[in-house]
C-alpha cells in the first residue's frame, strides 16, 4: 500500500509539473456587462439610449395616469346634490378644484348646461377624448422602441457575421478562434440586448394602454351618468 500511495502522489506531482510548464493551468473567465456592452459595439450605445428612454416614459406615464385615475370620493354624487339644488355655480366650483380628466369633462359638461342635449353629449364626449390623446403622450415612442429595438440587434447580429466573414476571408490559412471573436461577440451580443429591450418595452407598453382603457371606460361611465342626471330635474 505505501509503494501505491507514493507512486500515486508521484504521479499527481509529475501532473501538475507538467500542467505548470505548459501554463495549462485552468482560470476562471469573467465578463462584466460593461465589457460585454463595448464587444457590441455602437449599437450598444443607441440600445442603451433606448432603454433609458422607455424606462422614463413609463414611469413619468405610469405616474400621471395613476394619478389621473384617483377619483374623489362621493365626486359623483354631490354634483348630482348640486344640479337637484340648483347649484350650477357649486357644481362647476367643485369640478375645477378636482385636477382629474373626469372633472375637467364633467366641467365641460356643467359650462354647456341649458344648450340642447346633443351638444352636451359632443362637448362632453370631445374633452374626453382630449384628455384620453394627453394620457397617450409619448406611448407611441414607447411602442417604437418596442418594435426596433429586437430589428436594431439583428442588425448587428448581421454586421457582426459580416464582420467575422471579413476577418476570416482576410486571414487566409491563418484562421484561429481569437480572430473570429469580435464579430461573434457583437452578433450575439446585441441580438441578445435587442430582445431584452424589445421585450421590457412591450410589456410597460401593454401595462400603460390597458390602464389608459381602464381610465377611458370610467370616464365614459361617469359621461352617462351626468347626461343622466340633466333629465332628473325635469322629471
Amino acid at each position: 500500500m505505501g509503494i501505491l500511495l507514493q507512486i500515486t502522489q508521484a504521479g499527481e506531482q509529475l501532473t501538475d509539473t507538467i500542467a505548470n510548464a505548459a501554463g495549462q493551468i485552468p482560470t476562471e473567465v469573467t465578463l462584466s456587462i460593461w465589457e460585454l456592452s463595448q464587444k457590441g459595439g455602437w449599437i450598444m450605445a443607441i440600445l442603451g439610449v433606448f432603454s433609458i428612454i422607455a424606462i422614463y416614459i413609463f414611469i413619468e406615464r405610469f405616474l400621471i395616469i395613476n394619478k389621473a385615475s384617483k377619483e374623489e370620493y362621493n365626486f359623483m354624487n354631490n354634483i348630482k346634490d348640486f344640479i337637484h339644488d340648483g347649484r350650477i355655480d357649486s357644481a362647476v366650483s367643485l369640478s375645477k378644484n378636482n385636477t382629474t380628466p373626469i372633472a375637467r369633462m364633467i366641467e365641460k359638461g356643467l359650462s354647456r348646461i341649458g344648450k340642447p342635449l346633443n351638444d352636451i353629449n359632443a362637448a362632453i364626449e370631445n374633452t374626453g377624448k382630449l384628455e384620453v390623446s394627453k394620457l397617450e403622450k409619448n406611448i407611441a415612442t414607447l411602442a417604437t422602441i418596442s418594435g426596433a429595438a429586437p430589428m436594431l440587434g439583428f442588425l448587428g447580429t448581421v454586421i457582426g457575421m459580416i464582420r467575422a466573414f471579413y476577418d476570416m476571408a482576410n486571414a487566409g490559412n491563418n484562421i484561429d478562434i481569437a480572430l473570429l471573436s469580435n464579430g461573434i461577440y457583437q452578433a450575439m451580443i446585441t441580438t441578445v440586448a435587442g430582445l431584452i429591450v424589445g421585450i421590457v418595452g412591450y410589456i410597460c407598453y401593454n401595462i400603460l394602454v390597458a390602464r389608459i382603457h381602464k381610465l377611458d371606460f370610467i370616464m365614459e361611465a361617469r359621461s352617462t351618468e351626468f347626461t343622466d342626471l340633466l333629465h332628473e330635474p325635469a322629471k
